[in-house]
């Protein structure tokens, strides 16, 4: 008789408050995998952050992709430190994880525990957000020239292909097709931005007989920003470019009740590499070490990942903790609560147990 199955993960906490929250969700991971019995989970910590820059000279080793290789997922906290530049830190560590693993679609649900920012039924929050993760507006291309002069010129290129199109706009249709409203709405700003926006409209067009049991509808990314403030029930799936989703999603944790909630998945599809999941939030240098941070971001990002790895029970279960212990009021300050990070880890373990 075999015995539980064994999942190797890479842990980046990275910086600030993710080191915080990422510990609180392996707190509940490890709840989860006892509670099971069916699998086990080896965790390698891996120190890539802000700290390893200052120490090395660069956020990842020039044979990151060999290392992350020999795991079957990351679970990731957050980058970003206030002495080094936000463009350095998030291109020489998240961006650069992104790219070469092929993690091309973003996943962010969004669900309302508590109660909405908006006068409006919790229930009409329950989106899934799809974000092309490989190319767009942070493809890297441009640059500046004549530094420091009344001329100088910097360009940011967005690149946009049909192949990278194409993948993300299908994981879409098929995500909203295992849904239960089977809806999903394109967001583009293809009446500015004619030439790479067009074709996101002229693809979802033709991709969309691919998936009869969907149906679909365009909307323009600043009409979106309205839509989920004016009616939220009127959305289910969505699928946009890098940039517009990176924002919407933002927005979107924020109507549901807060950012601290919110889970990011940097899926391949394909599964050649391992996929790296992780809270949407940053590493909120101005309240990291005081115990504040919400863990659920993290956890709920732990919960994606145990179901990418095919454990949906377990991951279930947590989702569920999370639910009771939000309806109990057994959160952290930003969501109404008095609870510190380490006390919503725990009662969220104890949730499991209660199950």
């Amino acid at each position: 008789m075999s015995g539980p199955r064994s999942y190797r993960i890479a842990s980046i906490p990275g910086d600030g408050i993710g080191i915080e929250v990422v510990a609180a969700a392996w707190e509940v991971l490890q709840a989860a995998a006892e509670r099971s019995g069916k699998f086990t989970i080896l965790k390698t910590n891996i120190p890539w952050g802000t700290e390893y820059y200052k120490e090395k000279g660069f956020y990842l080793p020039s044979d990151f992709q060999i290392i992350l290789k020999q795991f079957d997922a990351v679970l990731f906290g957050a980058v970003g430190a206030p002495d080094v530049p936000d463009h350095i830190s998030l291109w020489e560590l998240l961006l650069k994880l992104r790219g070469p693993l092929q993690l091309y679609a973003n996943v962010r649900p969004i669900r309302c525990f508590t109660k909405p920012r908006l006068d409006t039924d919790s229930s009409h929050f329950n989106w899934l957000l799809i974000r092309e993760n490989s190319e767009g507006e942070y493809s890297g291309h441009g640059g500046c020239s004549h530094a420091g002069q009344d001329w100088e010129v910097a360009t940011d290129t967005s690149i946009y292909t049909r192949h990278g199109i194409r993948r993300i706009m299908r994981f879409a249709f098929e995500a909203a097709s295992k849904r239960p409203r089977k809806h999903l709405t394109v967001v583009t700003k293809s009446n500015a931005l004619r030439h790479g926006l067009v074709l996101w409209d002229r693809i979802a067009v033709e991709v969309a007989p691919e998936f009869p049991s969907v149906t679909w509808d365009k909307e323009l990314v600043d009409a979106m920003t309205i839509r989920m403030v004016q009616k939220p029930w009127t959305i289910d799936t969505v699928v946009g470019t890098n940039l517009h989703i990176d924002i919407l999603s933002d927005l979107a944790a924020a109507l549901a009740g807060s950012i601290g909630i919110a889970s990011s998945a940097n899926l391949d599809p394909e599964r050649k590499n391992p996929s790296v999941f992780e809270p949407v939030h940053g590493s909120a240098f101005d309240i990291m070490g005081k115990g504040v941070a919400n863990p659920i971001g993290a956890i709920w990002a732990a919960a994606d990942m145990l179901a990418w790895l095919g454990e949906q029970e377990a991951a279930d279960d947590i989702m569920q903790a999370i639910s009771n212990v939000c309806k109990a009021q057994k959160v952290t300050a930003d969501m109404g609560g008095q609870l510190n990070t380490k006390e919503a880890a725990a009662a969220i373990c104890e949730a499991l147990a209660e199950l």
